[in-house]
């Protein structure tokens, strides 16, 4: 039987990438494993060059934008992006609180200028996404994080303001369509729905750049590693490649299109399952719920071991919820399949019966 895997991250990645990826290890380039050839060779800085090529095309990203591979996850960017874009003096960032990776975004972005925190969910433990918040353009960027991986809060339209728009897109980017032009910078981990751990994605408009009139280390510069096309340092390479793989397998599936259509069906079963069962509950605002990482509890925890032991029985893998709030999380990334919410939904009806 297969397993099937929500786990949050690092998640699922289509079985076609995986195979693809593990020929590789052995021979990529010249007897050479991709573990191990140069990262200056022709063979490498052509998969970086199709990587950056893939996201432009599915994403659309216009041409006044620069695209890079980096490194240090989404917490790096924490304070790359208070460094790159917060003015010296007086600078000013308006944030969105909602969740534990935008508390952790503003903590960073406080060292270095005045943090205003325009909408904060924490007061109803971040069960929805503040609305009608002012944006001062006074301020040097306006922060958010898009989808909210632990406690399964998603953004569905974003605000419109006069300022550059930052948004953590880690756990929710090529899930859906967006629109590059109302942002400024975007940036993602690539262990969700990009490809493996190791890569941090970044998309930013290069007029936003240069402006902070900061002596920034040049490892923290935005403009260093555009200028190197991702090749300052020793990049991730086996990220990139595989990341390059699953970008492949996005577009021959049919891009955002089919997978947003896909998403959406995945999404729908399993709310519509924790709705109906009289076990089961959500505490999320219905119109804030998340289609990548659906929360769930049981409304009785003498449920528990029974529930869990079926899903054990089916091979259900991953669905503990984060430790700091418990619970059930299912992460629907792009790879995971409609028969995998299927077995899932089946475990739920299972128990209920049980019970019955």
């Amino acid at each position: 039987m297969k397993t099937h895997n929500f786990s949050a991250g690092p998640s699922i990645l289509p079985q076609s990438v995986i195979t693809n990826a593990s020929k590789k290890v052995l021979e990529f380039d010249n007897e050479l494993s991709i573990l191990e050839i140069s990262h200056r060779s022709n063979a490498f800085t052509d998969v970086m060059s199709e990587s950056i090529t893939l996201v432009r095309d599915i994403l659309d990203v216009p041409s006044n934008y620069s695209i890079i591979f980096l490194q240090g996850g989404a917490s790096l960017q924490f304070c790359m992006v208070a460094l790159n874009l917060l003015k010296k003096n007086n600078g000013s960032a308006a944030y969105l609180n909602t969740g534990t990776w935008s508390k952790k975004a503003i903590f960073e972005a406080k060292k270095f200028g005045d943090i205003e925190i325009v909408g904060d969910s924490s007061n109803k433990n971040f069960n929805y996404i503040p609305k009608d918040f002012i944006i001062s353009d006074t301020h040097d960027y306006f922060h958010c994080t898009s989808n909210n991986t632990i406690y399964g809060s998603q953004i569905k339209t974003f605000p419109e303001c006069n300022i550059p728009v930052v948004c953590d897109m880690s756990s929710d980017i090529f899930s859906r369509k967006i629109d590059v032009n109302k942002f400024g910078l975007i940036y993602a981990g690539a262990q969700k729905n990009l490809g493996p751990a190791g890569a941090t994605l970044v998309i930013v408009k290069n007029e936003i750049l240069g402006k902070s009139e900061r002596d920034i280390p040049s490892m923290l510069d935005y403009r260093t590693h555009i200028d190197k096309k991702s090749m300052f340092n020793t990049p991730p390479v086996f990220s990139v490649y595989v990341s390059m793989l699953n970008l492949r397998w996005l577009k021959a599936k049919g891009g955002l299109d089919y997978i947003e259509k896909n998403n959406n069906k995945k999404s729908k079963i399993l709310y519509q399952e924790i709705n109906r069962n009289s076990l089961f509950k959500t505490l999320i605002n219905k119109e804030d719920q998340s289609k990548m990482n659906i929360t769930f509890n049981l409304k009785d925890q003498n449920h528990k071991n029974l529930f869990e032991k079926i899903c054990a029985k089916n091979k259900i893998s991953g669905i503990n919820g984060h430790r700091s709030v418990g619970g059930y999380r299912a992460s629907l990334y792009n790879a995971l399949p409609i028969e995998s919410v299927n077995a899932l939904v089946n475990c739920m009806v299972k128990l209920e019966k049980d019970i019955a």
